[in-house]
């Protein structure tokens, strides 16, 4: 697996595409983010690991770009802020995940290899609930009579609702599953994804992903003409 690796800082980057090459993967190492870019243009990897303040373009702009080409190659943000408005700027953009410096560089190994075991190993394509189909190979949702392309992350967390439709399923489990670790900012990504699902959904009136107090979450199917009994 190639992994484009974008960090301005010489030292640390040298640190982590050695820590990456170690662990088995084909890394490829960017001073900036428009050497990134042209990197990415040129490698095609499979997944993009982006410092966010870089010179020549900060990593929120490439991380668009690269979406806007790619929109199925996940992204992890690297970035020394831990606000709000970075977080969720990283999360419209479609980040996978969004780790704060300092951190142990295995920490950032063992998010690669859950991603990407996570991205590349599913065999199924299609998943139906309702009047709702997931393409998940080709990140399509359609719902009634939308469609919309979904995020590699809005797919993978789509896809365990509905393998696991009707059980209510706890948040702890939820991020360990698709994220790789229950943890707090990793909890506000998550509540940001499923808020984006649920609209998403909104037009099957047969489903419904429903918050469970203090548990969790249940992607809910009932019959035409029933009403929801799982209280919020």
């Amino acid at each position: 697996m190639k992994v484009l690796l974008a960090e301005d800082d010489r030292d640390f980057g040298n640190i982590l595409s050695q820590y990456i090459s170690i662990s088995g993967f084909d890394v490829t190492l960017a001073r900036d983010g428009k050497e990134a870019w042209e990197l990415f243009s040129k490698d095609k990897p499979d997944m993009c690991v982006l410092d966010v303040m870089m010179p020549e373009m900060d990593g929120f702009t490439l991380g668009e770009k690269i979406k806007e080409l790619r929109p199925e190659i996940p992204i992890i943000f690297l970035t020394a802020k831990s606000l709000k408005e970075d977080i969720v700027r990283g999360l419209k953009i479609g980040a996978d995940d969004y780790i704060t410096k300092p951190f142990d560089p295995e920490v950032l190994i063992l998010r690669i290899s859950n991603i990407l075991k996570r991205a590349y190993s599913s065999t199924n394509d299609e998943y139906k609930i309702s009047d709702t189909i997931l393409k998940f190979n080709s990140l399509e949702l359609i719902s009634g009579i939308t469609k919309e392309k979904l995020t590699l992350k809005e797919a993978q967390l789509l896809r365990y609702f509905i393998i696991n439709k009707n059980k209510i399923l706890a948040r702890e489990d939820i991020l360990t599953e698709i994220w790789g670790e229950d943890d707090y900012f990793l909890g506000r990504s998550m509540d940001v994804f499923i808020s984006r699902l649920r609209k998403y959904i909104s037009e099957d009136k047969n489903i419904d992903i429903r918050t469970v107090r203090g548990t969790g979450f249940i992607l809910e199917e009932v019959k035409p003409g029933e009403e929801f009994k799982t209280e919020e």
